[in-house]
């Protein structure tokens, strides 16, 4: 039902474009036949709205995968750095969670663990609203950051990585056999916020899938049980992913694996000293207000590379694919 209504929503909408648009061209053709210069501004600039609406719903077209309408799942990882990455990790699951939060969409976090000092070592969060994943996708990778470290008492400037791995919630139409004798299961004590019961049992669930080292991991809830159902949730979602990311690979003759968290192998960097650049290394999109982007202003860099992937490598911006 969920995919009927937004197939009709789509038609709906598209009908009422078209509309609109042999209205404006009307007005202009009627403008210029009576000599009304009002009449001809009116349609030029309804024209001018439908172009922008146009943009926005080319847009909404490169969201066409299997998966893309579906809810997400978004892991980081603190990589080369130290404790200076683990706060970088820290600021990636704030912006990704600032991201979703201006989208009107729900963050749930379903695993974290601290680092030695300060920031986190790894977190999985679930992101939940229409086409999540589908914005998501292109966001996996290695993060760059270049800044004075606050951790260094002589104020010198460090480079830290952090990974991002994106994969979707599948759901019934999706099925995904996982072997249990293939996986390890672990349990332990939860070491976030949670009272008394989640930090003095062993509630938290990790999951090893051995033929492919895919590890999953989840503290949410207080029931060992719940958590274990979350995690082989997770588990078949990373497995399915996976199958995707070979299907494309295999289509695009690329290596689609997963790169070590360290230098060169970054898909953005973000320089806060010495000038103030956040720069996309696929697209070539740059953007000089990091601030904005840290906090959630991420929807230029997706659309890029949401256009090249669609494209093939082609034209690294929603304009270059008019």
């Amino acid at each position: 039902m969920r995919e009927r209504t937004d197939l009709e929503d789509r038609l709906g909408s598209l009908s009422k474009f078209e509309r609109e648009l042999d209205d404006a061209v009307t007005l202009v053709e009627l403008g210029e036949m009576e000599n009304d210069a009002d009449v001809e501004k009116e349609g030029i600039d309804q024209l001018k709205a439908l172009k922008t609406e146009a943009e926005r719903r080319q847009i909404e077209a490169l969201l066409s995968g299997e998966a893309d309408g579906n809810d997400s799942y978004v892991e980081i990882h603190s990589g080369a750095g130290g404790t200076e990455s683990c706060d970088w990790a820290r600021m990636l699951l704030r912006m990704y969670s600032r991201w979703a939060e201006r989208r009107k969409f729900k963050v749930e976090l379903m695993e974290e663990t601290d680092g030695e000092e300060a920031g986190i070592k790894s977190a999985t969060i679930l992101v939940k609203g229409h086409n999540a994943h589908g914005w998501l996708k292109t966001e996996s990778g290695v993060h760059r950051l270049v800044r004075i470290s606050p951790f260094d008492s002589n104020a010198r400037r460090h480079t830290s990585f952090a990974s991002v791995w994106i994969y979707p919630v599948i759901d019934d139409k999706i099925d995904i056999q996982v072997n249990e004798s293939d996986c390890r299961i672990d349990t332990y004590r939860s070491s976030g916020a949670g009272g008394q019961h989640v930090n003095t049992t062993d509630s938290a669930v990790r999951i090893t899938h051995i033929p492919s080292g895919i590890v999953v991991a989840c503290q949410m809830e207080r029931s060992q049980h719940k958590n274990r159902a979350t995690a082989w949730n997770m588990l078949r979602a990373r497995l399915y992913e996976k199958e995707i990311a070979e299907r494309e690979a295999a289509a695009s003759a690329v290596n689609a694996t997963k790169s070590e968290i360290g230098w060169g192998h970054q898909i953005r960097s973000y320089v806060l000293q010495p000038y103030q650049m956040v720069k996309d290394l696929r697209t070539g999109v740059v953007s000089g207000t990091p601030d904005e982007v840290l906090d959630g202003d991420l929807d230029e860099f997706m659309e890029a590379s949401l256009a090249q992937r669609v494209n093939g490598g082609g034209p690294a911006s929603v304009e270059d694919v008019d």
